[in-house]
Formats: C-alpha cells, structure tokens, sequence
C-alpha cells in the first residue's frame, strides 16, 4: 500500500509517501474538547471552579504585592498570551491590585534570556505595556535560600517568589524526566539556581549502573525521584495559587485547573493523561515522527522530546525517520560538548562527575538512540556532528526517505511525538 505523510518541520509541513508496507497506521491524541470562550473558562476556573482552595478573589487582596511565574518561549505552544492578560486584568478589575504591585517573573530555569520580541510572545503586548516582565536567573546573586530537601537538595530560589504572593501559571504535558511538566516544576527548576537544578536533575542517573534511573521519565510519579524532590523543594516556597493549562493537539486551550498549587495540578495531569497517552498493542517495525514543528523543534535540547515518546512504539532494532529541525542547535551551551566523552567510552563517569542539564538531555538521547537500529533525522544539525549519537541526519528528505525498505513492514506514524505517549 502507499500512503503520503505529512509531518511538521519548524514553520512547515513536509511530506513523503511510502510505498509497499504492510499497514501504516496513525497515531494520534485522544479527542478533547476545545474551549470555545475562554474568558468565560478562566473565570470559572479561579472561582466557583477552583480545585482545593479557595477563589483567587480571597486570596490575593489589593493591597498586596504579586509575583505571577509563568513558563519561558519554549512553551508558547500553551498560548499562555491569551490566559495572562486574563489573570492580569482581573487581579486589576476584580481585586485591585494596582499594575505596580504586580511581578511577572519568566521561569528560564537554566534556558537562554527571553528576547524583547519573546517576551510580547510570551505574555502579550498588553501586558508588556502594564505590568513588569523580567527573566529568572539561575546565576544570580541575590537568590534567597528556603531551605534543603530531605534527599538534600539545597533550594535557592528567586527573591521574588518569596514574601510576596505567588501565582504560579504553566501547561502540563508530558514529561521526560518529571512525568510531566507544569505545576511544581515552574518553581524547580523554573525559579531556582543552577546548583539547585542540578542537584534535583542528576537524580535522573542509576544510583549503581551506568544508565537512567528506571524510576524516572515520562508518565513516572509514583517514587520519582525527581519528582519527589521537586515537590518537596517547591513546598519550601510558599505558592498561594496555581493555574495549569491542557491544549488541545489543534493548539487550542481544552482545560484550565486552578486552586491549590498541588491538586490543581494532579487535576490537569489526569485530564491531559486521557488524551496523549494511547495505547499501543504492539510496537511497529518503523516509525515516522515528527516533534511538534516550532517551538517544539527549536533546538536538541527541546526536539528529542519527539524522538523519546516515538521510541515507545517502534521495536528493538527498527528504524525511525524523524523530522526535528533545530535552528538553535543543541539548545543548551554545553550540549555538544559532552561528544567527547561520548567518543572516547566515559560519558557516564564524566557526566556524574560533573553533572548539568545539558549534559543528561544529551546522555538521555544517546540512551534511547541505541534502541534502533537506524535513526534517519531530518534536521538542520550537521551529520558529521550528530553522528556520533546515532542520528543520521540530513536536510534533503527524499534521500532520508530513499534508505528505508517499507516492503512488508508495520509502519506508525507519530505527527505529534512531542506530546503524544505511546503505552
């Protein structure tokens, strides 16, 4: 049989047929509703619908000040630019907090400085224009310390989630190392130091063997160790209101939980988990992904995302064509500085000898390459640099195409791999 594909690359659509499988099947999100007033929604949300609290209207009152921590660019595919002018408004309007006394604080964690243009992105023109918009940074030296985890992660946080009131605003999706995003994660690592980061993220690492922890990684929470830690480091700070975001896969908003930071947010992780997690009966001989398009495929860093969920579905040994632009290269600074110890046989020893973020997404991508046996990746990376990892990549994608024999293979196709999880 022969069935065109189209999968998003950045900006575009890119598509290719396959010719002579035996069945290509397409996996996509479970139905969810969208929201078709979304005014209307929010409000709801943060009063008669609030989860496990109390209506934001008693929460904050006029006369305090207000730090809302909302997620960095390489989330705008929540479209929080229409839900923050929302809450903004409405603090001012319905509870009277002047625009002075209000904070938005961009949770960057160890991620690059938003640009001018990436803040309007983020929170609107609007608000740009009303209320002060800054960046987290990790570096800083004013952090504030609230105290140490009991797996002795020491929490330094930005000084300004702390002794004022706290909203915290972010999407919730799947996770690779957290489960899943939104929530607790806004605060560690969004708010928090580098060290703080790092002792949190390099529980991700065996505490024996020379590979991942099998307690952490996508849809994990129960005994999580990242998890766990960053729960108990997120409740060091005192956050007196969350609000989670679901996006539909069109992009459009299908759910908004609000009320008590924890509950609000384990809401929205069960709705979420009704549509992106599908059910796989069995693995395919190949898969063809795509991470999402822009933003999703902004950098590796972000883009691999696509890849790990993919995996779930294709069998040991099989092969994958992936489509992960990557304009902004490996995304964090170091990431391709760890090719080295990758080449010479010690990336385990030198990344648990000096761990960073970068360095595990990249272990992490190497880890889960191996599991095919070929790894066809459209991409604006050079070959020659990504090799090594075992992606063979290329800007020409009918040549990609040209390597793979489809003749009498199983064949899914994952259009949405940066959200979508196989189980």
């Amino acid at each position: 049989m022969d069935e065109k594909i189209s999968l998003d690359y950045g900006e575009e659509k890119v598509e290719f047929t396959v010719a002579g499988a035996a069945s290509v099947k397409t996996i996509l999100p479970n139905p969810m509703e969208e929201i078709t007033d979304l005014k209307a929604a929010f409000l709801h949300s943060i009063e008669d619908g609030v989860i496990g609290g109390a209506p934001l209207r008693e929460v904050i009152k006029k006369d305090d000040e207000v730090t809302i921590v909302v997620s960095d660019v390489t989330r705008s595919w929540m479209h929080q630019d229409q839900v923050i002018p929302l809450l903004v408004d409405y603090l001012h309007d319905t509870v009277g907090v002047a625009y002075a006394q209000m904070v938005i604080l961009i949770a960057v964690g160890t991620h690059r400085p938003s640009t001018e243009q990436e803040l309007v992105k983020i929170c609107s023109q609007e608000v740009v224009d009303r209320v002060r918009v800054l960046d987290h940074d990790c570096d800083a030296p004013d952090l504030v310390y609230v105290g140490t985890t009991s797996r002795g992660t020491n929490v330094r946080v930005n000084p300004l989630v702390v002794g004022r009131k706290v909203i915290v605003l972010g999407g919730t999706v799947h996770h690779m190392m957290a489960g899943f995003g939104g929530g607790r994660k806004n605060l560690l690592p969004g708010v928090s130091g580098r060290d703080s980061i790092r002792q949190n993220h390099r529980r991700a690492l065996d505490p024996e063997k020379a590979m991942t922890d099998v307690r952490v990684g996508c849809c994990k929470l129960k005994d999580n160790p990242i998890h766990e830690d960053m729960m108990e480091a997120a409740h060091l700070v005192h956050t007196d209101f969350g609000i989670n975001l679901v996006v539909a896969a069109s992009g459009a908003h299908s759910g908004i939980f609000s009320g008590d930071m924890d509950a609000a947010w384990e809401a929205s992780c069960d709705f979420q988990k009704k549509c992106y997690e599908v059910e796989v009966k069995e693995p395919a001989d190949i898969v063809l992904c795509s991470s999402g398009g822009a933003p999703k495929d902004m950098n590796l860093y972000q883009g691999c995302k696509g890849m790990l969920n993919a995996m779930r579905a294709l069998k040991p040994g099989g092969i994958m064509l992936w489509t992960c632009k990557c304009p902004e290269g490996g995304g964090a600074p170091d990431y391709f500085s760890w090719l080295k110890p990758l080449q010479e046989g010690h990336l385990d020893s030198s990344l648990r000898a000096d761990f960073t973020i970068g360095g595990y997404i990249f272990y992490l991508t190497v880890e889960q390459l191996k599991k095919a046996s070929h790894v066809y990746t459209l991409t604006e990376l050079e070959p020659e640099m990504v090799r090594p990892m075992g992606i063979e990549a290329g800007t020409d994608l009918e040549e990609l195409v040209s390597k793979i024999d489809f003749t009498g293979k199983t064949v899914y196709v994952l259009p949405y791999a940066g959200s979508v999880v196989p189980v």
